[in-house]
């Protein structure tokens, strides 16, 4: 299978285009910068260039470009540019694959499409949210109208917290659990939609093998209250935390997304579960396990 993808030098995207790629398959890479090889070609999405013909030819694209939201305060000035990075690039390859009139898109979306909703069960079929980021999401879904018009198979993957000892959010909390300086993200009673980094991998392989299309939910089925997350990684490295870190804390280096990065998010997977598919770390107990032996190790 030939694999055009974009955007995939983060956490999810370098481990799938490895495993892509160790399963045979030919990847080339749309980069930003000159092509140093055959297996990479340059594109500009603010000014709309692209090799279309490179694009149309794909099996499969991966889009999974933007603009990183873990590395920057999300104020709403830079919030325009998480939006225009998400949006130039998405409509860039949507219309682009609408000129063929078909083909495959695997598209990054995020969890944050929901908002912030308490307890409730978040299935792929619930309706979007009203929050900072809920918008940026689903202008980002809204990017691909132009293929989905066309026929292109689309899958948006909204993934919820993913997990990984080497980056994200579990990289920066676990010196300070490993301090017993952290015993909960602010109350600690918000819900997380969260999945480890293999089987979110998996679960993409897994969705690259189906026939389904449309928006699917990339968390495991037991969401987690973030107390319970810290909790587990403390139990997991030995180590029991003792203080809070209060949510003004997280207001002050976040910005106006603090609502959803605190809020409460119970999203479930309802398409990968009627897939069949099975979760190595199904619980945050066996996630939290795997997390600390992978640090461990590294």
């Amino acid at each position: 299978m030939r694999v055009v993808a974009a955007g995939c030098s983060g956490l999810v995207g370098t481990a799938l285009l490895r495993t892509l790629e160790d399963n045979g398959h030919e990847i080339v890479r749309l980069v930003r910068r000159p092509a140093h090889s055959d297996a990479e070609s340059t594109w500009d999405p603010p000014n709309g260039v692209v090799d279309r013909d490179l694009v149309m030819s794909a099996d499969l694209v991966i889009n999974l470009a933007g603009a990183s939201i873990g590395d920057h305060r999300l104020t709403r000035a830079y919030a325009a540019t998480v939006l225009d990075s998400r949006v130039s690039t998405t409509r860039l390859i949507s219309r682009t694959l609408a000129e063929r009139g078909g083909g495959r898109l695997i598209q990054a979306s995020a969890m944050g499409y929901y908002g912030v909703r308490g307890d409730e069960l978040l299935p792929e079929r619930s309706e979007p949210g009203a929050s900072l980021l809920a918008s940026i999401t689903i202008q980002w879904e809204d990017a691909t109208a132009a293929a989905v018009a066309a026929g292109v198979r689309v899958q948006w993957l909204r993934t919820g917290l993913v997990l990984s000892p080497t980056a994200g959010i579990v990289a920066r909390i676990l010196p300070l659990i490993r301090l017993r300086l952290l015993r909960s993200l602010g109350p600690g009673d918000n819900f997380l939609s969260w999945i480890t980094l293999p089987d979110a991998v998996n679960a993409i392989l897994a969705l690259i093998s189906s026939g389904h299309f449309g928006p699917v939910n990339l968390v495991t089925p037991t969401p987690t209250l973030s107390r319970d997350l810290i909790l587990a990684l403390a139990r997991a490295a030995g180590r029991q935390g003792i203080f809070p870190v209060p949510g003004q804390v997280f207001k002050l280096a976040i910005g106006p997304a603090v609502s959803d990065l605190l809020g409460s998010q119970r999203g479930v997977p309802g398409v990968l579960t009627r897939l069949g598919f099975e979760w190595d770390h199904p619980d945050i107990t066996s996630a939290a396990e795997w997390i600390i032996s992978e640090a461990k190790r590294s």
